[in-house]
């Protein structure tokens, strides 16, 4: 996969298979009058854990709460895993501001045993062109002991985060 910032600033809606939309705040905006550094970071995390909780079974309601592993609603619906931030970036290529729509399209660019490193393209609604691209890798631990889990990440997980991962040379539908 060619991850360089010139392979990045080619990107375009189709290399993301999954979608979510956002709309900026007035906000948002810092004092130069575009999105602030920050809310990129707030945007990437958000679309990630988005689809971690759609598609991939993430239970925030347990992991927020301290609701014990062994209680009937984890034991059908959670899978006792989180994923810990390890690294991240943004690489922006033009600005956008308040009151733009943006398209946050996401894809997995790398999938490990308990790990997974995502890629979001950040597009302004009506352009193809990217105005950024950013990620970071998660590694996926058992919510109560920050542990590596045995076995790598969950199932659930995995086989979420299998349909995002694609070549840069495939574009994918939504999903």
């Amino acid at each position: 996969m060619d991850s360089t910032l010139e392979a990045k600033r080619r990107r375009r809606r189709g290399d993301y298979p999954f979608h979510l939309e956002y709309r900026t705040r007035w906000s948002d905006n810092d004092v130069y009058g575009h999105l602030n550094n920050s809310i990129y970071a707030f945007l990437i995390d958000s679309v990630i854990n988005t689809y971690l909780i759609q598609h991939c079974g993430l239970d925030l309601d347990s992991v927020a709460k301290g609701v014990p592993k062994e209680t009937e609603k984890d034991k059908t619906h959670g899978h006792g895993q989180i994923g810990l931030v390890v690294s991240s970036y943004c690489d922006y290529f033009a600005s956008v501001s308040f009151p733009a729509v943006l398209d946050l399209g996401l894809r997995v660019v790398r999938l490990g045993s308990s790990s997974a490193t995502y890629e979001v393209g950040v597009f302004e609604r009506g352009n193809d062109t990217v105005k950024a691209v950013g990620g970071f890798t998660h590694v996926f631990v058992d919510r109560d002991t920050r542990r590596p889990a045995r076995g790598g990440m969950h199932g659930s997980i995995r086989n979420g985060l299998k349909k995002l991962v694609i070549s840069d040379s495939t574009s994918t539908a939504k999903l």
